[in-house]
């Protein structure tokens, strides 16, 4: 490649994006302690911040068409600097809410489709080719050196330097972005603002939904919100049903809207034609599950090991290191695999190893997650979805023109950020609510008296909090029960944990299995080697002083 300098500058922000979610993800335990929250309220900022990008993704990348595309990068990355800084400094859940899971997201929907974009207008052919590659493979690194990063430095300084440091990162990464060239002339086109309304309105609500499932009930309500004393579930039906079904009416509406729009010869938020193409329809399909498993994964087991086992950031970290190790080492073989195997045979070949390890991690959940089977299960969910990442950019950007390659990298980022936002939505909201309905079954039949049955039930009415497993004797004996009581409901409680793992293990293994499904699209052709061309013969050079028979 001939200009290094370009992909520097655009893999640091990458980085920056990648490695936000995979440090606070190691936090959990020490962010809930430090800020006085619970975990559901920061699986709800850990939901909300990748949420954010997949629903104003399409209107970031819209932004730098209008923009210019350098200028989008410049002045999301500056946001993004501001939202680090406020979550470094945040006080309480609500400012982390708002500088991490808003501001943060807000600008990464600029810098991320302006990334993909960049790299298509700064390099051509095989260079392209090797710059997609460069960029997934910053990704996987994120992904392996984050977890250590965020332990080493939760454990021995505080979760809030990570911050301080992207702040610094990105205000490099301004400095040198006239580094980089634009050369996509702007577009002068209207932003149709019901568009926008419409496709973010949809997914929050469809996310938010599945979010509050755990507390809600998916079709019988649980423990509903009230009003005025009076329980809010119409026609009998749990909010989650009503809420995901009114979010998938606004994107019915929302694609409607779209081709109603270049009927009538404007401009629309997306060109919905472009998922008739069957290569981009599957690569995103295929991206979005992705990331729905890796952040399925990246939420129950930090989870586990934090508040079960008792470990703390770094050695959260260190368990996941062998996932983080495989991610990129695959992702450079899958890189060099493309040569000689079809995208399809490698996306296919990650799938199945993905499948293998769901399961090998679901027989793996005992209770202190330290067999080898484990550390097994997480190095080959690592390589199959580092395989997965080699290709899938490059086969949903070389599927359309370099014209749509914005759009194209704005449908990227909703599709990894959605899938992102489902993975700690769905996964978290069935580990939740396992531990919830284990719990009460537990209790139930247990040895324990009926007044202390009545009375742990009158206390977990509202759901099941997780909390360190360590804390819970304490717990039970400051709510009123006997030294030897409390013990038996800290083994349930234990034993509830370990439950719901395995049923969340079990969903990430549905999803793997679900994805197969949908990469019947990615191009099943072989690169073709280019030849170099045949020298024509000459003739032997004479010895000097020769003379012709």
């Amino acid at each position: 490649m001939k200009k290094w300098s370009v992909i520097v500058v655009l893999g640091a922000a990458q980085f920056v994006m990648v490695l936000d979610g995979t440090v606070m993800n190691v936090s959990i335990s020490t962010v809930v302690a430090d800020l006085d929250t619970t975990v559901s309220a920061l699986q709800a900022a850990i939901t909300f911040y990748t949420l954010t990008m997949a629903a104003v993704m399409l209107l970031g990348a819209k932004l730098g068409d209008i923009w210019g595309r350098r200028r989008a990068f410049v002045i999301g990355s500056c946001v993004y600097a501001l939202g680090s800084l406020t979550t470094a400094l945040s006080p309480n859940i609500a400012v982390l809410f708002l500088g991490w899971s808003i501001i943060e997201g807000l600008g990464a929907v600029l810098v991320i489709p302006a990334i993909a974009a960049l790299v298509a207008d700064n390099y051509k052919g095989p260079e392209r080719i090797t710059a997609y590659a460069i960029i997934g493979a910053v990704s996987g690194g994120a992904v392996a050196v984050g977890p250590l990063i965020g332990g080493f430095v939760t454990t021995y300084f505080s979760w809030r330097y990570v911050f301080v440091a992207e702040v610094v990162i990105m205000a490099v990464v301004v400095i040198f972005t006239r580094r980089v060239s634009d050369a996509t002339p702007r577009q002068s086109v209207r932003i149709d603002v019901p568009s926008v309304l419409l496709s973010a309105a949809g997914l929050v609500f469809v996310v938010f939904g599945m979010l509050q499932s755990k507390t809600w009930g998916w079709i019988r309500p649980l423990a509903s919100p009230e009003i005025g004393g009076v329980e809010i579930a119409p026609l009998g039906v749990s909010l989650t049903a009503w809420f995901m079904l009114v979010g998938g009416l606004l994107v019915w509406a929302f694609v409607h809207r779209q081709l109603a729009l270049v009927r009538g010869g404007r401009p629309p938020l997306v060109h919905m034609e472009m998922f008739s193409l069957r290569q981009l329809r599957s690569g995103l399909s295929v991206l979005g599950l992705q990331y729905t498993v890796t952040a399925g994964l990246f939420f129950i087991v930090p989870v586990y090991l934090q508040m079960t086992l008792g470990l703390n950031a770094l050695e959260t970290g260190v368990k996941i290191f062998p996932l983080s190790v495989s991610l990129v080492l695959l992702s450079i073989i899958g890189t060099r695999l493309s040569k000689v195997w079809s995208a399809r045979r490698i996306v296919r070949v990650g799938q199945l190893i993905l499948v293998f390890s769901a399961l090998l991690l679901l027989g793996s959940a005992t209770e202190d997650l330290r067999s080898v089977l484990f550390a097994i299960g997480m190095f080959l969910a690592g390589a199959g979805l580092g395989l997965l990442a080699s290709q899938l950019g490059n086969v949903n950007m070389s599927a359309v023109s370099e014209k749509e390659s914005s759009e194209v990298g704005g449908l990227q980022g909703v599709f990894q950020n959605l899938g992102s936002s489902l993975g700690t939505a769905l996964i978290g909201s069935i580990l939740i609510g396992a531990l919830a309905t284990s719990f009460a079954g537990g209790v139930a039949a247990s040895d324990l008296p009926d007044d202390a049955q009545a009375l742990i039930s009158q206390a977990t009415e509202g759901g099941v909090t997780i909390v360190p497993a360590a804390s819970v004797t304490e717990i039970g004996q400051e709510a009123g029960l006997g030294a030897d009581e409390a013990e038996t409901l800290s083994t349930i409680y234990s034993d509830s944990q370990l439950s719901s793992l395995r049923v969340a293990f079990f969903g990430l293994t549905a999803v793997s299995v679900l994805a197969l499904l949908f990469s019947r699209g990615i191009p099943a052709e072989v690169p073709v080697r280019e030849r170099a061309p045949e020298r024509a013969p000459t003739a032997p050079r004479r010895p000097r002083g020769s003379t012709l028979d």
